[in-house]
This record gives C-alpha cells, structure tokens and sequence, in this order.
C-alpha cells in the first residue's frame, strides 16, 4: 500500500477588493479547494472572504486564521512580535494538518500574496514541505494608480514601495529620491507619511487612494485629507513627475553637488533636486552625469564660464523656472556655489531663492579609498593660478606645512598647468621628511580610478592631471601594508605630547 500522498498549498491573490478583478485562475483554485482559509480580527469580519465569497461552496472547509492582535496592544511576554509569531507558527500547523490528510488547500489573501501580506509568513514555514503554487493578485498600488488615472512611471523613471511604518527620516529621503513612489500601511501612520512627503517637497504632486474598487473608495489630494479619517487600507501615491505640472510659482536655483562621479555618490536630496529641476545648467562633462529626463532642459557650458553660467541660472528662476546647477564634488569647494552666491547678492538677482545641496567631496572620497590620511586637522588649497597669484599659494603651503597639517591639494595640474606640482613638492619638502606618504587619487568613483601611495620626494608630476587630487601627509601619518597586500594610509587622532623636558 503507497503511502497517502500530501494536499497542495495554494496562495491566492484575490486583487484590491473589487471581486471582478479576481483572475481566472484565482477563481479556480478556489472553487476546486477542499480548504480555504483566510485571515480576519476578532471581530470576525475577513476582508478575503468577502471578496471571495461567492465562489465557496457549501462543502468548503473553512480555516478562518484570527489575529491575536491587530492595532490594540497586547500583554504577550514576547509583545507584538511574539504574539505574532506564535499566530503564524499555530496556524500553519492547522494548515499542516489539512495538507498531511491530503487536503487542497487555499489561502486567501486580498492584493498579492507575496506584496506585503499575510500569505506569506504560511508560504516561508510550508512551501519546503508541500506542493504550492502562488497565484499573483492585482495589487492596491496598480489599483490606486488606475483610480486616479495617472501614469504611475514612464520610460526609465523608478518606482518606490514604502511602508509607513518607516521612521520619518527614513521616509523622507525615500521620498527626495524617487521619481514616483506608493506609501501603503497608512492609518494611524498618516501624520508621519503626510509630515515625510512635505519636508520632502513632494506634497502638492501627492495623491490619497482609500479602500481602490471598494464601495467605500475615496480619492483626494493628499494634502487636503484628514488624518484621524484615514483607514489603514488606504494608499499615498506619487505619480510620474513626466508632464506633471511645476509645483512652485517662483523659480528658484539649486546648487547640487554632484559627488566625485556617478550615481552611487549622490545624497538622496541631490536626487531628489536633480529629479524636480525643469532646467539643468552645468559644465558639459559633470551635466554628462546626470540621468536625461523627459521634459527637462539642459543647458551644457564650458568649464571657464562661471559667472555667466551662473547668471544665465538665475535669469532662469527669475522668469519662474526650478534651475538646477550642477557642480562636481561638493559645491562649496572650489566650484559653482560661490559664483552662484555672487552673482545673487546684487540686483538683479538679490530676490531670487538659492539654495545650496552638499556633496562627497573629493578629497574624502579620495581618503576613503586610501584609509583615513584625513584622520587629523588638515587644510585643503588650490593649486591652481589661474583665480589667484601663485605667490599666495606658495604662502600658504608653506603655512600649512609648518603647522604639520596634512593637505588635501586640488586642481594640482592641467595641459597649461605642468609647473605647479614640482613646485608644490619643493615647498613642501622644506618642512616634511622624504620618506611623508603622498595619495594620489585619480577619477575616484570613476571607470578609471587610480590610487597610488608616493613617499614626497618621489612625487613625479608628470603623473598629475586635473582629475588627479593629492593628499600629503603631516609628520604623523602612516602607512601600513596589510596581510592581504594592500598599502593603507592613515593619521592618527592623538597628536603626541610635546617634550616639555
């Protein structure tokens, strides 16, 4: 005699509630099930099985999975999450037991089954053990976006599911960052949701969708809705930012700080200023950086235009456009922030809104990459000339050197710049000892990055360009090889005594 073989284990997505929007397979499974369970609160009421309801047969095994606690608090020794995980480890055992008989089994679950539900605490503790499908359900974000009638992403726009339950920082630059996004687990979340999505800049374009294909559904924007209204079924949804409307009725410019290359440098609020810009101004090559995006203006420049780089800028916002002016590294250091702040502190400009956004600069991206040269007080100079006499450069090196400070070198050289470096190293080496560790960091972040470590008399300047930045310690730095074989470099935060004997 064979041995009895064990039932199937079916999740089932029944969509947002509206129970014409089931799939077809959905409705199969249900009405050939020998089990159908579904989640509900004490009082009894499933969602899942009302939406479902007139596809159960007299016939039907019922399992109804009551949660131990839902909103209220609860006096479990584990507290919210032990009487949760008891629940799950209790009703998967119930459903275990069906299985083992050789019973069907279909759990039903409003949404999609593996999209934030239920469903799946059963599917992690018995799909190794049983035979299961997962039937996919419309979720209530497809639904709120088909509610408002509104692109929820176009082209190569990114999408965002957040939870609300999420700290509010954490929301908000979320939030910053994305092109469109949904907040789900509203209710008694909406206030921090709504607070996020304002500190965020995102209210106006934010849109409320409760209970989508209910009977009950109510769309509003979002800035227009009463929290102590708000059901925990319910949905915040940020549409696509392509074609939607500028949300401002006054210009503003925004200086962004780009990091020292892609992507993966960028803060979450230069994310989110790059997104809302309507017009991008900035050196060709760091404009080259930024993502193209439908409906915004770019306006590309050379590298030695500055001041009118940053007027053309603020003539934009005068006539009402969000101008973004891009800039490598940190704005505030040696780049377009000041030629900005400039030209905006005289008419006619004196009214037009500035803000500036900080960036990875590339002296600590630089440092990260080669340990922490940076772990001391240090000082950071221009090599370049071409802003300021090379007298007062050769000055300040040799300030900087005879307080033993480790410094951070940028612009050293460029195709008209080839003397500087060789003259920096002299300067330099009339106050640190030969063997002083020199980082040269090289299109850090970049597909050609390179990081060398130098002792200073054997700095060759012939290996320095513009996209070169040097880091040359102070009598204290060190470097160390690693058992792995890499070289580190590091000044230590406690500067010895001096000798007072």
């Amino acid at each position: 005699m064979s041995e009895q073989q064990t039932g199937r284990l079916y999740g089932v997505g029944l969509g947002p509630g509206d129970p014409s929007l089931m799939t077809v397979r959905a409705v199969e499974v249900i009405t050939e099930a020998d089990v159908v369970a579904y989640h509900s609160a004490r009082h009894g009421r499933s969602i899942a099985r009302s939406i479902a309801e007139r596809h159960l047969r007299p016939d039907h095994i019922e399992e109804r999975l009551v949660y131990p606690v839902t909103t209220e608090g609860t006096d479990h020794p584990g507290g919210y999450r032990g009487a949760m995980e008891e629940f799950y480890t209790e009703a998967s055992a119930r459903l275990a037991a069906h299985l083992d008989a050789g019973r069907t089994v279909a759990v039903l679950a409003e949404g999609d089954p593996l999209f934030y539900g239920s469903y799946m605490h059963m599917h992690k503790r018995l799909a190794d053990r049983y035979p299961t499908e997962v039937i996919p359900g419309v979720t209530s974000v497809s639904a709120a976006a088909a509610r408002l009638g509104a692109p929820l992403v176009e082209g190569e726009e990114i999408l965002t599911i957040l939870p609300g339950t999420l700290p509010e920082e954490e929301l908000t630059a979320r939030l910053a960052t994305t092109d469109a996004a949904a907040v789900m687990k509203l209710g008694r979340t909406f206030p921090t949701v709504r607070r996020a999505l304002e500190r965020s800049g995102r209210l106006a374009d934010a849109r409320y969708v409760e209970r989508a294909t209910m009977d009950a559904e109510r769309t509003a924007p979002l800035a227009e809705v009463d929290p102590e209204s708000v059901p925990y079924f319910a949905v915040a949804v940020l549409p696509s930012r392509v074609d939607a409307r500028p949300g401002a009725e006054r210009g503003e410019v925004v200086v962004v700080g780009l990091g020292p290359a892609g992507p993966l440098w960028l803060t979450p609020e230069a994310r989110g200023e790059l997104a809302a810009a309507e017009d991008l101004v900035g050196y060709t090559t760091y404009l080259n950086r930024v993502p193209v995006r439908p409906g915004q203006r770019r306006h590309p420049s050379d590298n030695k235009v500055e001041a009118e780089r940053a007027e053309f800028a603020l003539d934009l916002a005068r006539r009402g456009r969000r101008v973004a002016v891009v800039s490598s590294g940190d704005p505030g250091v040696f780049a377009m922030a000041t030629a900005v702040l400039e030209a905006a502190s005289v008419d006619p400009y004196r009214e037009v809104p500035v803000r500036v956004l900080p960036g990875m600069t590339a002296a600590h991206a630089a440092a990260a990459r080669a340990g922490a040269p940076l772990g001391h007080d240090y000082a950071v100079v221009s090599l370049s000339d071409r802003l300021k006499p090379w007298e007062v450069i050769a000055e300040r090196l040799r300030a900087a050197a005879a307080a033993d400070l480790v410094l951070a070198l940028y612009n050293p050289g460029s195709r008209s710049r080839v003397w500087q470096v060789g003259k920096a190293r002299e300067l330099l080496l009339e106050h640190r000892a030969p063997d002083t560790p020199v980082v040269l960091g090289r299109d850090i972040g970049g597909p050609e990055e390179r990081v060398r470590i130098v002792r200073l008399a054997d700095l060759d300047p012939a290996q320095v360009d513009m996209r070169t930045i040097l880091l040359v310690g102070s009598s204290q730095t060190r470097t160390v090889r690693r058992g792995d074989g890499t070289e580190i470099v590091w000044t230590p935060r406690r500067y010895p005594e001096p000798d007072r004997g």
